[in-house]
């Protein structure tokens, strides 16, 4: 193999690392985003009780808020 080659296959590597690891992301964001309008259904059902009865959903969405963010990519030195 020619440099050119072994450096265009290092680059596409490079290139499908980095969308798996967009994709992932964006999964883990669209999780929370799924919580978060559960949380908003469990509110409106419960009422004025919803600080206990939905305070188990309220934790697991704060927790995922912190956790599944959006990462974005670093530039590929070519």
């Amino acid at each position: 193999m020619a440099i050119d080659e072994v450096k265009a296959a290092e680059i596409k590597a490079k290139l499908q690392e980095r969308e798996n690891n967009l994709r992932e992301s964006w999964v883990r964001a669209m999780e929370t985003r799924l919580v978060q309008t559960e949380l908003g259904k469990c509110q409106r059902g419960e009422g004025v009780n919803h600080y206990e009865n939905c305070k188990w959903l309220a934790d697991k969405y704060i927790q995922m808020l912190r956790e599944n963010r959006v990462q974005g990519y670093k530039h590929i030195d070519v």
